[in-house]
Order: C-alpha cells, then sequence, then structure tokens
C-alpha cells in the first residue's frame, strides 16, 4: 500500500569522512527545502567523521528535530553495507534515495511519489543533469528508458535507474534481499534483484536531479580494480540468467577497453555515446 503525499516518506543517505562538508550540506538542504516534505530522514555514518562533517550533522539535527535519524556505523565498510543498515530503519514504506554530494531539484520527491501511487511500480528513477561546479554549467543529461518493458530490457546491459534520484517500496527492497556488498554495483544488483522478482520500474523522463562529477567520477571508473569488479558482476548476471554467456562476454569486452583508457578519453566516451545533451 502506497502512502498518500500527506503520510509522507523517508529519505536514504550514506556519508563518510572522505566526503566534502559543504557538498554535504548542500545535498541535506535539497532534500529538506522539497515541496513535499520528508517525514523521516536516515544518516548512515559509514565509520568515523571528521569534526567539519559533524558540524553539518548539527545543522541538520536543527533543521530536521526528531526526524534524523544519525545511525553511526563503527568502521567504514563501503555504500552497499551503509545503505543496507539504513533501509530497516526507515519509518515510513517509501524510501527516497539520495547521494551526499549531489543536489535534487525540489519538485522531486512530490512527483515521483504521485508516480508510485497511481502506478504498479517498487521503483521510480528519473533523469538527471551533470554538473561540475554548479548545475547547469554542462548540458549533459543521464536519461534512461522509461516503461517497465523498456527498463527490463536495458537491464541486460546497463544500469536502468540512476540510483542518486531513485524513490522504492521499503517492502520491495528488502523482500528482494536489500543491498548487499558489491563494490560499485550495490544499486544494478538490487535492481536485478527486484526485476527477477516480478517487480516493475518507471523511469521520470524529466530531470529531477543535479549529480556532481567534477569529484574524479570518471577516473574511478577504470583501472584494474574496476575490472575486476566488472567481471564479477557481469558473472552475477550471466549465473541469474538474466544474460547469455554471448552477452557476458561482450559486455566485458567494451566495459573492459573502456576502463583500461585514460581517464580523459574515457570521460568523452560517456559524454559522446552515454549521454544525452541538453536542448
Amino acid at each position: 500500500m502506497i502512502p498518500s503525499a500527506e503520510e509522507g516518506y523517508s529519505v536514504l543517505m550514506a556519508v563518510y569522512r572522505g566526503e566534502n562538508p559543504e557538498f554535504f550540506r548542500q545535498s541535506i538542504y535539497s532534500m529538506v527545502n522539497q515541496t513535499l516534505e520528508p517525514s523521516d530522514f536516515v544518516l548512515v555514518c559509514d565509520g568515523p567523521l571528521n569534526s567539519r562533517l559533524e558540524e553539518v550533522i548539527r545543522e541538520a539535527e536543527m533543521l530536521l528535530g526528531s526526524r534524523l535519524q544519525c545511525v553511526r556505523l563503527p568502521e567504514n565498510k563501503g555504500l552497499g553495507n551503509a545503505l543496507r543498515e539504513g533501509v530497516p530503519r526507515c519509518k515510513c514504506p517509501v524510501i527516497a534515495r539520495m547521494d551526499s554530494d549531489d543536489i535534487s531539484r525540489p519538485y522531486r520527491c512530490e512527483r515521483q511519489i504521485k508516480v508510485l501511487q497511481r502506478g504498479d511500480y517498487a521503483v521510480v528513477g528519473g533523469s538527471l543533469q551533470e554538473f561540475r561546479e554548479n548545475p547547469g554549467d554542462t548540458p549533459k543529461l543521464r536519461v534512461l528508458p522509461e516503461m517497465p518493458e523498456e527498463i527490463a530490457k536495458f537491464s541486460k546491459k546497463r544500469n536502468p535507474f540512476n540510483h542518486p534520484c531513485v524513490m522504492y517500496k521499503k517492502e520491495a527492497v528488502l523482500k528482494s534481499g536489500n543491498y548487499i556488498d558489491f563494490p560499485g554495483f550495490e544499486d544494478y544488483c538490487l535492481w536485478v534483484r527486484m526485476l527477477k522478482r516480478g517487480y516493475k520500474g518507471y523511469n521520470l523522463p524529466e530531470i529531477v536531479l543535479d549529480m556532481r562529477v567534477g569529484n574524479g567520477m570518471y577516473a574511478r571508473r577504470g583501472g584494474v580494480n574496476y575490472m575486476k569488479a566488472i567481471i564479477n558482476f557481469q558473472k552475477f548476471l550471466r549465473d541469474e540468467k538474466m544474460i547469455s554467456t554471448g552477452t557476458f562476454l561482450c559486455n566485458c569486452t567494451v566495459r573492459s577497453l573502456v576502463g583500461l583508457v585514460p581517464s580523459g578519453l574515457r570521460e568523452k566516451i560517456y559524454k559522446v555515446f552515454l549521454r544525452k545533451k541538453w536542448q
């Protein structure tokens, strides 16, 4: 049962000591200032933080009061583990995911929860626009397939949802096994398991979030360790019978080639072939 707009939703965010405090602050404020305010805000601290991040959390406590749940993990174990700890603590049956360095547009959550209300969906995503210093300073968008059938087909080759701006049903996530520790693919792994269980998704074609990319994002999508992670995830897709052996080999080959080129060239490949330009 999806709640009405009046019943609210939870926000789920994770933060670790390497985050930029100002980016963290902007991210929190973008969720606090939604046209439909959150009823619950679960912040998972993935290991000990520094004093500047703690200062931002104190500001958040003043803004959110009892709505803020600060979950402190004793050590940093990665995003998958942090979100796995956070999902069960969310008080509302609908959860809005948010990264600690991006900026949600004010109408994001109101529009997503309305789609969850009217459709038979377990996950609702949306489009995002990349930026380096200030929202709107690059024309590149990440637009994904809109309808459930398109999403299921797309998932065999690429991640079908923009993780920083998804809203989903808590029950569906937990029944699908919740997040697991799959570095770099925590969300993709969850979507695959949800789709396999028959849950449906939808992507709003409009832009609902501005995603920061000037923080080494493309550099992290390369190197030997990242290539090993890609191959392990593709094996997971094959073992789950989501893809054939032929698709497994093709996916590994293409992603390995992109991952082994210099980061500057990798960024150009993403922008030319995997992003749309704002019209």
